[in-house]
């Protein structure tokens, strides 16, 4: 995989290396077409430099998996760096299209591109004697000249530095990604274990004592054999609708979607279920996956509960961002119920709903706060600060 992080590394940094080399090649051709007379031979440098960039970066588009086989791109680049020698008559354009196939080496071989950027230089400094000898500027503008065979190499150690450190960060990225979908694939497995456990492996259980039973019943109590027959059957039943409505909590975990779109779907398909109407005041947030399932979880049997046992008319569904965290709050104007100071009691009347909600938010890293009056309706909110870990319990 490191061989592949680096291709594609290579490959990115190819296109950006021959778009700049392209360009301050035009650049230096086109600035000299105001000082020298022979400007077609200038237009048809630009014309070379276009196309065979244009060609180029077609190829690697097409084919990324060029950057693969560096040796044969460096060859062929080297032959239309020749070209532009052969067009430019050693002029500016041609060293700076020298410079950039020297970075372009640097990026496709590493270090390894020393010998090309040697003779990338020994060309350059025989194209820099000719000149001199032609020329005979200053001495000043001829230490400045004689520098440009070297910019090269210089370039091309920098792209090769880039090109490593380019794709020593794609392999850790990749690294990260990998261990983060390990993660999520963990967690879920958990919690799906978890839900099993607590939802459809009791009822089951439940079914198989009664199972037991039934042929003993038979024989010797009819009467309870019919019972128990009865439990089976609707053991089974609960079972499959456990079963049915853990798939559709999962469903609610679609990563491309938020977590109010999920909300406001659920209350719909409550509402049309239930006859009543539900008011939804749903503010963008974005909690963790755990913790969206746990309050999804907590919404759903609060919700069952008002159709239960609420006899509400209208339903509030509050969903907002707050300084620590997010807030859920189920409001209804039903008929309420007494609140005890512990809702630990609240199991041994009867009220499993509000205990197993109880411990979702505490699951979830958050708290959950009942306040309910006979006659006077029933409000549910749920307080998770984002960041606080989430259990497994």
């Amino acid at each position: 995989m490191v061989n592949t992080d680096r291709a594609v590394a290579a490959a990115a940094l190819a296109r950006a290396v021959l778009v700049g080399r392209a360009l301050a090649a035009v650049i230096a051709a086109a600035a000299g077409l105001l000082l020298v007379s022979d400007r077609w031979r200038l237009v048809e440098v630009l014309a070379l430099v276009a196309v065979g960039t244009g060609v180029q970066l077609g190829l690697l588009a097409r084919w990324p998996r060029l950057a693969a086989l560096p040796v044969t791109a460096v060859a062929a680049d080297a032959v239309l760096v020749l070209a532009v020698l052969a067009l430019s008559r050693g002029g500016i354009a041609y060293f700076c299209f020298a410079a950039g196939a020297g970075a372009l080496a640097g990026v496709l071989l590493g270090l390894r591109a020393v010998p090309v950027w040697i003779l990338h230089g020994a060309l350059g400094f025989a194209v820099i004697g000719r000149v001199l000898h032609r020329l005979d500027p200053p001495a000043e503008m001829a230490a400045f000249v004689v520098a440009l065979p070297v910019a090269g190499a210089l370039a091309g150690l920098g792209t090769s530095v880039l090109t490593s450190a380019l794709a020593r960060y794609l392999e850790l990225s990749r690294s990260l990604v990998d261990a983060a979908q390990r993660s999520a694939a963990a967690s879920e497995r958990a919690r799906l274990a978890r839900e099993l456990h607590d939802s459809v492996s009791k009822t089951l259980r439940g079914v198989s004592l009664a199972a037991l039973a039934l042929p003993t019943s038979l024989r010797r109590q009819p009467a309870l054999a019919e019972q128990l027959a009865g439990t089976v059957a609707a053991g089974a039943t609960a079972a499959a609708r456990q079963a049915r409505e853990l798939l559709e909590e999962m469903r609610l975990d679609v990563p491309d979607r938020d977590f109010a779109t999920s909300v406001r779907e659920l209350c719909d398909a409550w509402s049309a279920a239930a006859g009543v109407p539900v008011r939804t005041i749903l503010e963008p947030v974005d909690p963790p996956i755990p913790v969206s399932y746990e309050l999804s979880r907590i919404l759903r049997e609060a919700l069952a509960n008002i159709a239960n046992h609420a006899l509400a008319r209208r339903v509030v569904v509050r969903l907002a961002p707050t300084r620590r965290g997010v807030l859920l709050e189920i409001s209804d104007d039903g008929q309420g119920f007494a609140v005890p100071r512990d809702l630990s009691r609240l199991q041994s009347a009867g009220h499993f709903g509000i205990v197993g909600m109880t411990e979702r938010a505490r699951n979830a890293g958050g708290d959950l706060h009942v306040d309910s009056a006979p006659g006077a309706g029933t409000t549910i909110t749920v307080r998770v600060a984002l960041g606080a870990p989430v259990g497994a319990a």
